[in-house]
């Protein structure tokens, strides 16, 4: 498992270091631990896991240092179990990661994940995107949070002028136009797991 993330992050030219993908797996045997007691996943086995979500959060990883590499204060918004979020932190861990959900007992879960897994670069917000202070990171990822038309504008909101909002998408990615912000072109990608097409479609926030 470690060799397969380390090889998965250098075919998207991420360097992920063997003590960073064991921090990576300490996390996702905390999803396994707990996947049934607090219906985390629907992963059938701990290799899904580790082959299905860590490693999009890999890509999610690599776009933010391809798109914004002096990025210092990150994001993942509907971060669920954490599997975006919790993985930007390991993958890049000179940055500080937000993981933004509205469901406490997952928040619990988070921050107990975090401290198992030692990633002190990761704080738990449980508050519902949009109904809470201002936000203002320089990059943001969302993964299955509803329709990307309705909820950019939401993400974007929470970005800094000139900064990053990554969106997952299946196999047709929506681009849809975004007042004070440009889409990118969307980075097409495939999983270990599997050879469907899947995108993340990124935005640069306009200064003005």
């Amino acid at each position: 498992m470690q060799k397969l993330l380390t090889d998965f992050a250098a075919q998207r030219s991420l360097t992920l270091t063997p003590a960073q993908a064991q921090t990576l797996l300490a996390y996702g045997r905390c999803v396994w631990e707990k996947k049934d007691f607090l219906n985390l996943t629907s992963a059938a086995t701990f290799e899904e896991v580790v082959t299905r979500h860590l490693c999009d959060g890999l890509v999610a990883a690599a776009a933010v240092q391809a798109l914004a590499p002096h990025a210092q204060q990150l994001a993942d918004a509907g971060a669920g179990c954490g599997y975006i979020g919790m993985t930007l932190a390991a993958a890049l861990p000179h940055t500080h990661v937000t993981l933004i959900e509205s469901l406490e007992r997952r928040c619990k879960f988070m921050n107990w994940a975090a401290l198992t897994a030692r990633l002190p670069n990761v704080t738990v917000k449980n508050v519902r995107l949009g109904q809470a202070a201002p936000f203002a990171f320089d990059a943001l990822t969302e993964r299955a949070m509803g329709p990307l038309p309705d909820i950019a504008p939401l993400c974007l909101a929470a970005v800094k002028p000139g900064g990053i909002f990554l969106a997952f998408q299946g196999k047709a990615p929506q681009t849809p136009a975004c007042p004070g912000a440009a889409c990118l072109t969307p980075l097409l990608y495939t999983l270990p797991c599997d050879k469907q097409p899947r995108f993340l479609v990124p935005f640069k926030k306009d200064y003005a």
